[in-house]
């Protein structure tokens, strides 16, 4: 089945991300930032799983659109 999600909202011009975004099938938040690569940044955090990532996104992307439920 192909995702289908419904944007939330974004904090940057022209398109650019960051934006959020909601799996309209599992109710998930889908986050597009940019992503966290730096070996000294990303070794400071912990239970990493296989196919997990870190993104950067400004505070107030989620305090303005993250949903309250």
């Amino acid at each position: 089945m192909a995702l289908r999600v419904r944007l939330i909202g974004t904090t940057s011009e022209e398109g650019k991300c960051p934006t959020l975004y909601e799996d309209l099938d599992t109710g998930e938040i889908i986050v597009q930032g940019y992503t966290v690569t730096d070996v000294c940044e990303t070794k400071q955090f912990e239970n990493i799983l296989d196919g997990e990532s870190f993104v950067r996104v400004p505070r107030e992307l989620l305090t303005r659109f993250a949903p309250k439920e």
